[in-house]
């Protein structure tokens, strides 16, 4: 320990003599150290802690029924789901839950909040304990209404009740209905769904009372999410198995309900298609096998510093090994001093991580989804920065290391103290170090041009509506005591108002707003189509006001838009896209043909152009829309376009709503190219870091080339000033220079593509219109690298044109 010690007081002194070095190797550490933390926080925050304050999340799985898909329906009815809890063997529980928007009603104005249906087991199965009260007891599941009971979150107990912990026991109105609070749940729970934040938590039984829905009941109504702890000693596979038996013993009983496909798959919660992680488990691996792409340039370019600054400590070497210190001694002296440089880097990282592990957020444009996506520099995080740093030492120190520990003593004890260059061979080792700096820039700028041209790819599809001077604005009727009649109504007399409006060209509603993730899913049956075995009728449904497609500016390609007319007392129409037209009735007039949905025929009078709904890079997908005053939904959502800003007309709409109900909230008012950002969200993370991370490895390659070219150049003076002395022009030493820089270039863009080839395949699946071999990337990176290495070759091939030959001849 007390050589550890020494080593450590000697490390310290060697590196605070030259602050310079030291500076510039640990600023170049934290680089690529933080790139590397930034992105484990995001991981660790998503993936590996999945739902914060549960226990053991690695035995939850979720259970999803049919086939696989990024956005699945709640795949159980009630009965279904207690027929599998009941009777399986393969886990230790079963919950059930579903979530959407409710509202606090009781004040004066109702304020919206996100929900949560739940088992009576749903914080038993979690292992999640409530700080206050208690969670749900079994016969609450079964509660239609009488003394109903409800789990409100840490965040509204806080911030609502004012952290009272005499809270149990009182009331809280939800959607007109009042509720007992029994419980407060821990501080950093959110729900079961990753990226979700509930409110507060409800029985299942009060389906009801919260959403005017008796699903509970009905063994047609899929609407729950199912997530199970799996028993110890039991693995996916043989529970999604017994799963399956237990699904067709199901079927078999029930065989006049509607499943479509019934497969059942369980899923890691890392990977669970039930919230954020279904995307973000492709692409933060990804952008962190990046930033350990970065890291080991940083290495490298370190590495290079460290052989460079050895020369000047050859003497102090050759002193230390003639007096009788060993080989390891010395090795160990300065791996000591490479620890000191990557957790001084380690350091710097971490400050640097506290803040951007909450950038995450920053991506994410405004939207009305709870979202809780973003990480935060936690014990893990810092725990892993440390091993990071630790490694990061080993890997650029450890070459130095040798190669300074390995020079004869007496052989540099007799050089001249001017002449201590190291010889051919640490210029070797230099050089194949720029290489490599070379092979990873490149292979960095690779993959930040594929994802830039993937993003702006997708940036310049059409979505099928027109985005511009289009404003979005949220009510919610329900809450504030309307019926559906008298939300028809209501959403009349607005729409009247809101045309009569200077400034506004057209507005309708609807349930939805595109590229959100807001559109719903339902199963439907259109006319004459037999579905094939195992195949999915679950198709987007959008319910939408009058002049929707004229408003969006969506083509119609046959047929009309809904009118004021389509009400409940004309015949039940609906509109079709052109892929649910191509696929379900190919070569066929779909116009009066009819689609099956919720037990009711609808009549198809128009066929609308595809648009994006979802996701901008999805491929078209079959959609239909029903009018909204057909089939009547609450919430909806204001689409206005208008002559101008949107934002200008903000207030005027907000006015106009409340021109009709002065204390009716209006919420989520914003720019639709704003809110529909987040269909492109997750292209824009891995393009932003990408390039990101790009632009460091392009100023960390033109740092390490400029080095090595001007630490040779001043190795080869004595070489220089006799070519000059011979007669060399000044025009060849400055090419003699350049092309020094230009063939390590050169030798560097053949590895970087050659391993850019080989690992820019498994990018496949994340880009979108550009394949991983795309010529037009490769090539202008290339150029651009070039470019850089000779501008950055161009200083010291300068700097040797102006060497005295009289000066140059007497260096050794």
């Amino acid at each position: 320990m007390s050589i550890l010690l020494q080593d450590l007081k000697y490390g310290l002194r060697m590196l605070a003599k030259d602050t310079g070095f030291t500076a510039i190797a640990i600023i170049t550490l934290a680089l690529g150290i933080g790139a590397n933390s930034t992105i484990f926080s995001w991981i660790n925050a998503t993936l590996l802690d999945p739902i914060p304050s549960v226990t053991r999340t690695s035995d939850l799985v979720t259970v999803m029924r049919g086939e696989p898909s990024e956005h699945p329906s709640p795949p159980f009815s009630y009965l279904d789901y207690v027929d599998v809890r009941d009777n399986n063997r393969s886990f230790s529980g079963l919950l059930a839950y579903h979530h959407d928007f409710m509202s606090l009603t009781g004040t004066e104005k109702p304020q919206r909040i996100y929900g949560t249906l739940a088992s009576a087991n749903y914080f038993d199965v979690l292992g999640v304990r409530p700080i206050l009260g208690r969670g749900f007891l079994p016969a609450e599941e079964q509660n239609r209404g009488e003394a109903p009971v409800v789990v409100i979150s840490e965040s509204m107990w806080r911030t609502r009740f004012g952290a009272d912990r005499s809270i149990i026991g009182r009331t809280i109105q939800i959607n007109l209905h009042q509720y007992t609070i029994v419980g407060v749940a821990p501080p950093d729970f959110q729900g079961c769904m990753t990226g979700l934040r509930s409110d507060v938590w409800i029985p299942l039984g009060m389906d009801q009372f919260v959403w005017g829905f008796n699903r509970p009941g009905d063994r047609g109504a899929f609407w729950l999410n199912v997530l199970g702890r799996l028993k110890p000693g039991v693995d996916r596979r043989q529970a999604a198995g017994e799963l399956n038996l237990l699904m067709q013993q199901i079927i078999e009983h029930s065989r006049n309900v509607d499943r479509g496909p019934s497969q059942i798959a369980l899923d890691p919660l890392w990977r669970s298609p039930f919230g954020a992680n279904v995307y973000l488990y492709k692409t933060l691996p990804m952008l962190l096998a990046l930033a350990a792409a970065l890291l080991l340039l940083a290495c490298a370019n370190v590495a290079n510093l460290l052989l460079v600054h050895s020369v000047a400590r050859r003497r102090e070497i050759a002193i230390r090994l003639s007096m009788g210190a060993s080989r390891w001694r010395l090795v160990r002296q300065l791996l000591v001093e490479s620890l000191l440089l990557a957790l001084g880097g380690g350091a710097v990282a971490m400050m640097f991580t506290l803040w951007t592990a909450r950038t995450f957020a920053a991506f994410f444009p405004t939207t009305n989804l709870p979202l809780t996506l973003n990480g935060h520099a936690d014990r893990t995080v810092l725990f892993v920065t440390v091993v990071i740093s630790i490694l990061t030492a080993v890997i650029f120190g450890i070459l130095p290391a040798l190669r300074t520990s390995s020079i004869a003593p007496i052989t540099v004890l007799k050089e001249e103290a001017g002449s201590v260059s190291g010889g051919p061979s640490r210029a070797r080792l230099t050089s194949a170090l720029v290489v490599a700096q070379i092979s990873l820039s490149l292979l960095l700028l690779i993959c930040a041009g594929l994802f830039t041209r993937s993003l702006q790819k997708s940036q310049r599809l059409n979505p099928g509506f027109d985005p511009n001077h289009a404003l979005m604005a949220s009510y919610e009727l329900g809450p504030a005591g309307y019926s559906g009649a008298d939300g028809i109504a209501f959403d009349r007399q607005l729409l009247a108002k809101l045309n009569a409006l200077s400034g506004v060209e057209a507005v309708t509603l609807a349930d939805f707003s595109p590229l959100s993730f807001t559109i719903h899913s339902d199963y439907v049956h259109p006319e004459g189509y037999v579905p094939q075995p195992g195949e999915s009728m679950e198709i987007n449904r959008a319910v939408v006001g009058p002049n929707y497609l004229r408003t969006m500016r969506t083509s119609l390609i046959a047929g009309r838009d809904f009118r004021e007319e389509d009400g409940e007392k004309s015949q039940q129409v609906a509109i079709a896209n052109q892929e649910f037209v191509r696929r379900y009735w190919p070569h066929e007039d779909a116009i009066g043909k009819r689609i099956s949905l919720w037990g009711e025929w609808w009549t198809v009078v128009g066929v609308a152009a595809n648009g994006k709904y979802r996701r901008l890079v999805y491929a078209p997908e079959p959609v239909i829309f029903l009018p909204l005053f057909q089939d009547y939904r609450d919430p909806v959502i204001i689409h206005a376009r208008v002559s101008g800003n949107p934002q200008a007309f903000a207030s005027t709409i907000e006015n106009t709503v409340h021109e009709l109900n002065a204390d009716l909230p209006v919420f989520n008012v914003t720019p639709l190219v704003s809110s529909m950002q987040l269909g492109s969200i997750f292209e824009r993370v891995a393009g932003t870091l990408a390039g990101a991370f790009g632009l460091l490895a392009l100023i960390l390659a033109a740092v390490g080339i400029y080095g090595v070219i001007a630490f040779t150049t001043r190795q080869r003076t004595h070489e220089l000033g006799i070519r000059m002395a011979l007669g060399a022009k000044r025009g060849d030493v400055f090419w003699l220079v350049l092309s020094q820089g230009l063939l390590l270039t050169l030798t560097g863009l053949a590895v970087g593509v050659t391993v850019s080839l080989a690992l820019t395949r498994f990018l496949k699946s994340v880009l979108f219109g550009v394949a991983t071999t795309d010529v037009l990337t490769y090539t202008s990176v290339a150029f651009l690298l070039c470019l850089v290495s000779l501008v950055a070759c161009y200083f010291p091939a300068r700097r040797a044109t102006k060497v005295d030959p009289m000066v140059a001849l007497r260096c050794e």
